[in-house]
């Protein structure tokens, strides 16, 4: 379904009913479809609410508005033109930085928060060669391929995610993929994170190259008061 958020149209995938709905926001290359495997079996007993943020998947791409604070805003204009009255957010990388700012505002319907791999609050320390070498990324199946394989998974996905994926990070619009690497990975808000006051969920991969274990207990865990880390 669509719904209008923050002046723009935002695609949503909506499972299950309930008081509690889990609101799920996805990584830099993803879309909706990326949390099908989680949402499903949670939607037995919960609502379950996945966005297109700005750029991806069906969700409209304007030319600018990148910014975290701006996805944040998409995020929570999303809740209220949905009506949702008690929600955990959960985000993933990207995902999971912008919802670190919308946790901040301490929103009357926050009730929790899952921070998948979350890219840090903290501007991500990266050799700029490397960081720029990513807005080719998602331009070709061969380098979309190469990342799902060297750098986004300890083990080969299924055919049917991994094709998913691959069209998801291949359908982005130019605007969306440049923003990431240029000013989303690069922005410090760090300041605002210790504001967040729900119970937070921190989980991260043993094996994760880039958001690894050490990074996620020093810049996230260590800034939120009363986190949990799961490895």
């Amino acid at each position: 379904m669509k719904v209008t958020a923050n002046h723009i149209r935002l695609h949503v995938e909506e499972r299950g009913e309930g008081d509690l709905a889990l609101v799920f926001l996805h990584y830099w290359g993803g879309s909706s479809r990326t949390w099908t495997e989680v949402a499903a079996p949670l939607s037995a007993t919960c609502r379950t609410v996945a966005l297109d943020q700005r750029g991806w998947g069906q969700s409209e791409a304007p030319a600018d508005g990148y910014r975290i604070a701006d996805l944040a805003d998409d995020a929570a204009a999303a809740v209220a033109a949905l009506g949702l009255l008690r929600c955990v957010l959960v985000g993933h990388s990207m995902g999971g930085k912008v919802a670190q700012p919308l946790a901040s505002r301490r929103p009357e319907w926050l009730a929790g928060l899952v921070l998948v791999a979350p890219a840090p609050p903290t501007p991500m320390a990266m050799p700029d060669e490397q960081r720029l070498a990513m807005l080719d990324a998602y331009d070709t199946p061969e380098a979309v391929g190469w990342a799902l394989d060297q750098v986004l998974t300890a083990r080969p996905p299924g055919e049917e995610l991994r094709s998913r994926a691959m069209a998801d990070s291949l359908g982005g619009a130019s605007a969306a993929k440049r923003a990431w690497p240029t000013v989303g990975m690069l922005e410090d808000i760090s300041a605002a994170v210790t504001a967040i006051e729900v119970p937070t969920l921190v989980i991260a991969g043993e094996r994760d190259q880039i958001d690894r274990v050490e990074t996620l207990e020093r810049e996230v865990v260590g800034r939120i008061k009363g986190a949990r880390l799961v490895t």
